[in-house]
């Protein structure tokens, strides 16, 4: 999700949106998971031939992880769109991680999913990221076949995006942020196509409880009955695995697809993260390879996001955080997630906010995990990936774009624009002044009648019957000015290998969307939601009958990537205009349209088909109209007889720390914005072992943190603070924490430096 605060806008009237996440009054938390691992679809039996084809299962395969993380500090995170979450430091450091299938017999045939920890993916990062891999690798990876899908994480760095909408919050276009992500993916598939060898994939899925709930139930229940009968839950526990192999059957890694946002972290945190997802990542990874650094894994765990839009892992529920009020401690408002008519005060709760939000993220992440080895540890019981690689792209301009309806209809999409729940956000990040969720009513408040049309252009007479029964706050697809505030150009591609099929989609798709356009869609008429319903072929059924894949056909939702066009919800859930309806922004026939789009691209999976799909335009280029209003690190300066690197607070050498202290230390610091220290790390942790220093920990481990602070503005003047929370099996001995800086000199040279603390113990 992605809200937006307004609040610096010319007028300065309004602090718009904050963020995604969850209601829920039904909050039972189960934190049980059912223990079954089954195959998808039919079992296929087949020996794996030494000649490794991909008629018996052999495929070549490669696995890379990169650093992108960006500046870390002075810069507006991204996902809550809150102009107060302003980056301090240092959490885990984000990555890109990129798995390889490829043909060995036509090395031309080859897809490359790339699963990056930041909250969407862009149309400007993606074509860089092109247009560099195209030109180290002519021929092999091109726009076609390169998917860039986001973790969701709403604890990443901001700025990366080249539309201006999300440019408000984070003070314009941050090219730093830009550059850190494309170097770091760009890395990571450079390591997966240098580790390409011969392996074969295995499919299999499990049922994941307790990690995720719908936090906009009311809007889920307008979907038809008799449709929600056909599943068991309002929100998808299922979580599907994709096994990596080697040519002994050894695991090299994974790829998992389960839905749950990354709003573990709330929006009162300012350390860079990869939230749940990321931190999945690490506990997986550091399972197998506990000895490697984070990040120099040679096993890539993937935890991405699948119809992720309706999805909280805040699993208590929502409830009224009013100390005073009668209604302090219950839940919130059914249908509008308010506390007392207000929004501001219902908020989610992870399962473990009673300690902190870090620890209800861990939590939420390793029940991923859990799942994830559930199936992992059962190859046996998974069924054999087999058949053609291919991958199919094109672009779909959504402005005005007319398509059929089964029951013969024609519809429309609409050109972007968001509604009024837009603004009255979530449960993770409410929004502000009078706005809230699920109301579509045409009467609002007249002063934000006045405001809106200052902001963006007042939406032509058929605008608002295009989007009816959205009411528009923001008519982003008329705001041009100084550069395209909302993408209308979308990209629509699907990855093949074998009988998976990937439907990678532009922007959040609700539960019920992401049903609805993997298997049997379920039709309702527009001007009645009890009216006529017809049920209709999506991807799923349609692979099928066109012949291209059997009954094991099996397809998953990856999202948000390649564009961000916000959220798609069912028809009947936008009526309903909660968040998630009112941030659907190219109105009630959006996911018909995506379910006619990607339909339409099914005939081109069949292997030996060289014709391309019919295209739109590509969007164009906007980095050369981006705005960027962010400061650049004019100097460093060290305090008066002190330099940088100095411990100003150091840490206990008197007596030892014991399992679950935290050991603090401060140093003279300088802004990391200096240098990113892409695959390196901002501290470590070293151990005297074998008569030298050791790291053991670095700015990757959950159990540390790197928190920077501006002390004295003119003079540049800052300091450090580095953290580590002894973990129960760590080794007693002798530790010292080690800080990594680089200084700015006025006139521009920059200097590294290292800063240690004393040594200390533990026992």
């Amino acid at each position: 999700m992605y809200i937006v605060d307004t609040s610096d806008l010319t007028l300065d009237v309004w602090s718009l949106m904050r963020s995604s996440a969850d209601l829920l009054t039904r909050g039972l938390w189960w934190i049980s998971a059912l223990t079954s691992v089954h195959a998808p679809g039919a079992r296929v039996q087949q020996s794996f031939n030494a000649s490794m084809g991909v008629s018996d299962g052999g495929y070549l395969l490669g696995l890379g992880i990169g650093d992108i993380t960006g500046p870390v500090v002075e810069t507006n995170m991204m996902g809550y769109a809150d102009r107060q979450q302003t980056d301090t430091g240092l959490h885990m450091r984000q990555r890109s991680r990129a798995w390889i299938v490829a043909d060995p017999a036509e090395p031309s045939s080859r897809v490359v999913f790339i699963n990056a920890d930041i909250g969407m993916g862009d149309t400007g990062v993606r074509r860089s990221i092109i247009h560099r891999l195209s030109h180290e690798f002519p021929g092999l990876y091109t726009g076609t076949n390169i998917a860039l899908v986001a973790t969701h994480s709403h604890a990443g760095v901001g700025g990366y995006l080249e539309n201006l909408l999300p440019h408000i919050t984070s003070l314009g276009y941050v090219q730093q942020t830009a550059d850190a992500i494309v170097e770091g993916t760009v890395l990571a598939v450079r390591r997966a196509h240098a580790s390409l060898a011969p392996g074969r994939l295995r499919l299999g899925n499990t049922t994941v409880v307790g990690a995720n709930i719908n936090r906009s139930p009311s809007a889920y229940l307008a979907n038809p009955e008799e449709e929600r009968r056909r599943y068991e839950a309002d929100v998808d526990q299922e979580m599907t695995v994709l096994r990596f192999e080697d040519g002994e059957g050894d695991a090299r890694g994974f790829l998992s697809f389960f839905p749950v946002h990354g709003t573990s972290l709330y929006q009162n945190n300012t350390l860079v993260s990869g939230d749940n997802k990321g931190m999945a990542a690490y506990i997986y990874e550091a399972l197998v390879d506990p000895n490697s650094m984070p990040g120099q894994t040679t096993f890539v765990a993937g935890f991405t996001q699948s119809n992720v839009g309706d999805t909280s892992p805040n699993t208590l529920g929502a409830v009224c955080q009013s100390p005073g009020e009668p209604w302090d401690g219950q839940a919130c408002n059914f249908e509008h997630s308010t506390c007392g008519n207000r929004t501001q005060d219902c908020r989610g709760r992870g399962p473990g906010f009673r300690i902190s939000d870090f620890e209800s993220n861990r939590i939420i992440a390793q029940l991923q995990v859990d799942g994830a080895k559930r199936v992992m540890d059962h190859p046996e019981e998974m069924m054999p990936v087999s058949g053609p690689v291919n991958a199919v792209h094109t672009y779909a301009d959504m402005t005005f774009r007319s398509f059929e309806l089964p029951d013969g209809r024609t519809v429309q999409t609409c050109p972007p624009a968001l509604g009024y729940s837009f603004a009255g956000g979530t449960t993770d990040g409410p929004g502000a002044f009078d706005f809230t969720q699920g109301d579509n009513s045409t009467s609002q408040n007249p002063f934000w009648e006045f405001v809106k049309g200052a902001v963006t252009p007042r939406p032509p007479p058929e605008q608002v019957s295009c989007h009816y029964p959205k009411p528009i706050l923001l008519d982003t697809g008329y705001a041009e000015k100084p550069y395209a505030w909302s993408p209308s150009t979308v990209d629509i591609q699907i990855l093949r290998v074998g009988n998976l099929v990937m439907l990678i989609i532009p922007g959040e798709m609700t539960t019920m969307a992401g049903r609805r356009i993997r298997s049997v869609r379920l039709h309702t008429s527009r001007r009645s939601l009890t009216g006529r319903r017809t049920y209709s072929e999506a991807v799923r059924a349609k692979l099928i009958a066109s012949g291209i894949i059997g009954d094991d056909a099996y397809v998953v939702v990856a999202g948000p990537a390649n564009t961000y066009a916000h959220y798609v919800t069912t028809p009947e859930e936008y009526a309903v205009q909660r968040y998630e309806g009112a941030s659907t922004i190219f109105g009630p026939w959006t996911l018909d349209a995506y379910i006619h789009e990607y339909g339409k691209l099914i005939d081109y999976l069949t292997p030996g088909v060289a014709e391309k799909p019919p295209s739109d335009p590509a969007p164009i280029d906007l980095t050369s109209k981006v705005i960027s209003l962010q400061l650049p690190v004019v100097q460093d300066t060290a305090p008066l007889g002190k330099n940088f690197g100095d411990v100003l607070v150091d840490v206990e050498t008197n007596s030892p720390y014991h399992a679950g202290d935290t050991v603090v230390a401060q140093f003279v610091g300088a802004n990391p914005r200096n240098n990113l220290r892409l695959e390196q790390t901002f501290l470590t942790v070293d151990r005297w072992l074998d008569e030298q220093w050791v790291p053991v920990r670095s700015d990757s481990h959950p159990s540390t943190t790197y928190r920077w602070e501006r002390t004295n503005v003119p003079f540049g003047i800052s300091t450090v603070n580095l953290t580590w929370t002894i973990e129960p099996d760590t080794p007693a001995g002798t530790y010292r924490i080690t800080y990594y800086g680089d200084a700015k000199h006025i006139l521009g040279p920059i200097t590294p430096f290292i800063g240690r603390s004393s040594d200390f113990t533990f026992a």
